[in-house]
């Protein structure tokens, strides 16, 4: 982790320099947003919840449960019932992840105050162990929430279709390849691809 965050104006000046890609949609759209996230429970629930679908139904959607419940915390997730997560418009198998974040929490298994204490291969391991948690979940919970300045989380739909346009290239492999160029500070390059996304497509 770094406390300069992952924008910032020295990381910005290094890959606008280094990268045509990274150059470009800058001189387009300017640096991207802080999206920075405070690391812990409800965090890493919205990530759950933004699974798969938009933005901004992922936060209607935990708005509403946020709403139904005095407090968002893991025992208050885990007293719900199946039909109360639905009314809530939380689908079954998000519910599922929910509470199998909140079991963790509460059965000791993780404690995501503590991870910055461990590396990132050691946080991935903890977090993928969780059922509902994969690489692009972990991926985006270091980035937004830890601030670990090298991650590509190549999962990412938005992403791979932002490189695949700019760049041309079709496999991940390619890719990957691409983003090795923003080594260490692959992290702020897929905020500059989520940038022009959004930016693009009037969604900011």
């Amino acid at each position: 982790m770094n406390l300069r965050g992952i924008v910032n104006q020295r990381d910005i000046d290094y890959l606008t320099y280094r990268d045509k890609i990274i150059a470009g949609i800058f001189k387009l759209y300017g640096q991207p947003p802080d999206w920075s996230r405070k690391p812990g429970f409800i965090s890493l629930s919205k990530i759950i919840l933004e699974q798969q679908v938009s933005l901004a139904s992922a936060n209607a959607h935990f708005q509403k449960l946020h709403n139904y419940i005095s407090e968002f915390t893991p025992l208050n997730i885990l007293a719900l019932t199946d039909d109360e997560m639905r009314s809530c418009q939380i689908s079954r198998q998000k519910a599922k992840y929910l509470k199998a974040l909140s079991t963790a929490i509460v059965s000791s298994q993780i404690d995501l105050l503590n991870l910055s204490d461990l590396s990132e291969p050691e946080i991935r391991v903890q977090l993928t162990a969780i059922k509902g948690i994969g690489h692009w979940t972990t991926d985006i919970y270091l980035m937004f929430c830890m601030q670990f300045k090298d991650i590509f989380p190549i999962g990412d739909i938005a992403i791979i279709k932002t490189v695949k346009e700019l760049a041309g290239v079709h496999g991940s492999d390619e890719i990957l390849s691409i983003a090795e160029h923003w080594k260490p500070f692959r992290s702020l390059g897929a905020y500059f691809l989520w940038h022009y996304y959004l930016m693009k497509r009037h969604k900011h």
